[in-house]
């Protein structure tokens, strides 16, 4: 390393030492535990069966809400939501009186690793599955940084190379399949094997997790996919740190029907059309396979009376597991305040959250319902492929750059 060239960087209270060698960090999103434990007892793992000898094969916790976009940017922050500023995938931005996505950079509130990495001369990529967290992952920092949705749309400068599709060997995937994930980590092997950059963050989509229950064909499949990649990355000496955005649960009963509490329906009924607004931030562009249903909501009331009753009734409906208030809610799972409606609704493990029956659109749901947001889908893999020293006894998902750059055992 060059002299001149510091060798860490501090970042939201933290200090990271830069890679010395390939770096990789991976968001296998929607990946519960239950998963890779059920996938290596099949035998469709044995790569990461060897971890648990040679490796770091923990259990941690994401952010809650238990959705892509804060936990994604946690993880590229080393710090929660409130740090950060993204409390969802959607919300009500009560400056503009819109709701919104949150996938624009004039939603955060810090600086990313990432970022700092890049300026401090590390060479840095970035490939996500879906295109809506390309822009926050690539804020503030020039490099590699690509969607696997946009592939084919994609230039040489922005993937590294002049036709990602022919150096990965794959067709530009849908969005809507196990293939999407498949396509951002063999190009991160791609990019590790011609050393086009030392630090790298994967993220992939939970499209066969909102689908397929652990331990299904289908499941072990992917994550035999997942464990082949893993493998590849590992065999060209590259340090691989995996955790997850969140988990999955199944949200049905015990027939298969979907489990949902319609919170604008109720609210309409008890207080009248237009008096409130329940904001789901699980929202996104991509609703096919989970029809917008989640287990965090968020709700805004007219008259703080209004809601204070309202809360009382609604911890009454069956389904629901905790109603809180905004400040009660960012304190708690340290969220910006600002970002939250009045009450913040999480749903029990089996029952989802919607506005009402008439805007959500079900018809796409060809499997069980299976979803997040919540409490109950917290809990989420912390792997390495090198022992560690010196971690604490609680992890977070966003302490896993940490863990990779700072505890690595040498």
């Amino acid at each position: 390393m060059d002299s001149r060239t510091p060798e860490s960087v501090a970042v939201n209270g933290r200090t990271y030492r830069l890679p010395r060698q390939p770096t990789v960090a991976i968001c296998l999103d929607g990946s519960d535990p239950e998963y890779t434990e059920v996938a290596i007892a099949a035998g469709e793992m044995p790569f990461l069966a060897t971890l648990r000898k040679r490796g770091t094969v923990r259990i941690a916790d994401c952010v809650i809400p238990s959705f892509t976009n804060p936990n994604n940017l946690s993880i590229v922050t080393g710090a929660p939501p409130s740090v950060h500023g993204i409390s969802g995938n959607y919300f009500f931005d009560r400056a503009s009186q819109s709701e919104v996505m949150m996938n624009d950079p004039q939603w955060l509130r810090t600086d990313s690793i990432l970022a700092a990495m890049s300026r401090a001369g590390v060479a840095v990529a970035v490939v996500t599955a879906k295109d809506k967290l390309r822009r926050l992952l690539g804020h503030g920092w020039s490099g590699i940084c690509f969607s696997a949705e946009r592939a084919a749309e994609s230039s040489e400068a922005e993937t590294g190379f002049r036709d990602v599709r022919a150096a990965v060997g794959m067709a530009q995937p849908s969005v809507y399949s196990a293939e999407l994930s498949e396509f951002v980590l063999r190009a991160g092997v791609r990019l590790v094997a011609e050393r086009r950059a030392t630090l790298l963050y994967l993220s992939t989509t939970d499209y066969v997790q909102h689908k397929h229950a652990p331990g299904s064909a289908e499941a072990n499949a992917f994550y035999a996919m997942v464990d082949r990649n893993l493998g590849a990355l590992d065999a060209l000496g590259a340090i691989v740190a995996l955790t997850a955005d969140h988990g999955m649960s199944a949200k049905t009963d015990a027939a298969g029907r979907p489990q949902v509490i319609y919170l604008q329906d109720h609210l309409d009924r008890w207080y009248g059309t237009g008096k409130t607004r329940v904001i789901l931030p699980i929202t996104d562009p991509y609703v096919v396979h989970h029809g917008a249903l989640g287990s965090f909501a968020t709700l805004y009331f007219e008259r703080s009376d209004t809601a204070r009753e309202a809360a009382g009734r609604l911890a009454e409906l069956k389904g629901m597991a905790e109603i809180m208030t905004r400040e009660e809610a960012a304190r708690r799972f340290e969220l910006p305040a600002d970002r939250l409606g009045d009450l913040v609704a999480i749903s029990a493990k089996d029952w989802t959250l919607g506005t009402s029956v008439e805007r959500h659109d079900l018809s796409g749901l060809d499997a069980p319902l299976r979803s997040h947001g919540g409490i109950s889908e917290q809990r989420v893999p912390f792997i390495l492929n090198r022992h560690t020293q010196g971690l604490g006894e609680k992890l977070r998902n966003f302490d896993l750059l940490d863990a990779a750059l700072n505890h690595v055992a040498s």
